[in-house]
């Protein structure tokens, strides 16, 4: 065997090598590719669950109501303009427990639905301006979903004005207490929700 067969072999056997190398880096990066998706979709199973348990509410006897309203509030424009409201003490009806999203894209059109259903009289969802998601169009996401829902909604014979959707910045403490001001308002007019109780009990 000549020295140029010689060098060709082990030309051969390093390329052979190097492929196996590789097949080996390509393996363990699409297993630590699965392992990362696995664990993403854990990470949204468990927010999502989180978000499901606050939306559990106390009911109170209609003697002593107030429209009871849950907020949907993202946590870079409209959480922090809530923040902003309370530390500036800017007052607004206490009626509204805040439930903080990571953006308001990720609001699930079943929170909604599941807030009504278990009793809250009133549901607002608030993101950022347009232009302005921290996550770049998260919110053009939730003004999607939240046009579709609204047809779902008026379908179910869910009064107009008992879910609501706005946008507010960081820097709009007064806005945000303008809102929720407004949304109570607006539920109060509308009353009790009754809808799910109705159809449980099969009234009319």
């Amino acid at each position: 065997m000549n020295s140029n067969n010689i060098k060709n072999q082990e030309n051969m056997h390093n390329n052979i090598k190097n492929a196996e190398e590789q097949a080996v880096d390509i393996k363990d990066i699409g297993q630590a590719s699965i392992l990362e998706e696995e664990e993403i979709n854990k990470i949204k199973k468990n927010n999502e669950l989180s978000t499901l348990n606050e939306i559990e509410i106390t009911n109170t006897s209609d003697e002593s109501w107030e429209p009871k309203i849950l907020a949907f509030l993202c946590n870079w424009c409209s959480y922090a303009g809530a923040d902003l409201a309370g530390v500036s003490r800017i007052q607004y009806p206490p009626n509204v427990r805040i439930v903080r999203v990571p953006c308001s894209g990720r609001i699930n059109p079943l929170f909604i639905l599941k807030s009504l259903q278990v009793g809250w009289d009133g549901v607002l969802v608030s993101g950022c301006h347009p232009g302005d998601c921290h996550y770049i169009s998260g919110n053009y996401y939730a003004r999607r979903k939240f046009s579709i829902i609204e047809d779902l909604l008026e379908f179910m014979g869910i009064e107009k004005g008992r879910v609501n959707f706005s946008w507010v910045s960081a820097a709009e403490g007064v806005a945000f207490a303008k809102i929720i001001k407004k949304v109570t308002e607006q539920v109060k007019k509308l009353g009790p929700n009754r809808l799910f109780t109705q159809m449980k009990s099969g009234g009319d």
